[in-house]
């Protein structure tokens, strides 16, 4: 089974396209942390933040469109699909994407998750590496 969860923030606007009059397709990055903790023998273990390359289609890539901005949490669910190309100089690049099946912004008025968990909080994402 190929299914992914992710609860995330969005890292900058969705690019959308327009491929003809019925195709649409969004691309956007989500950030996703995992929070740091200190083990019982000491040990820090720093906030640890992943980059989600992800991809909507059809009615999905409209709703990304008209509701999701950058800095937006999002509820994903999807599928891992990889695909690879021939760059200009001939080397096959490879990149592997989320694929949207559903898509849930979380934008309730709700303290930000920073200011519930006090000191606690993951720092806040940085600009996507791609």
């Amino acid at each position: 089974m190929n299914k992914v969860f992710l609860v995330g923030n969005v890292g900058r606007d969705p690019e959308v396209k327009y491929l003809d009059q019925s195709k649409v397709v969004a691309t956007f990055p989500v950030a996703t942390t995992e929070r740091g903790f200190t083990a019982p023998d000491g040990t820090v273990v720093q906030p640890q933040t992943e980059w989600h390359r992800v991809v909507a289609w059809g009615h999905s890539a409209k709703f990304v469109e008209q509701y999701i901005k950058c800095g937006n949490k999002v509820f994903i669910e999807g599928k891992l699909s990889t695909r690879s190309w021939v760059d200009s100089a001939g080397v096959t690049r490879y990149t592997t994407e989320v694929v949207v099946v559903n898509i849930e912004g979380m934008m309730a008025n709700k303290p930000k998750e920073d200011e519930a968990l006090g000191d606690q909080g993951a720092p806040a994402p940085t600009a996507p590496p791609f």
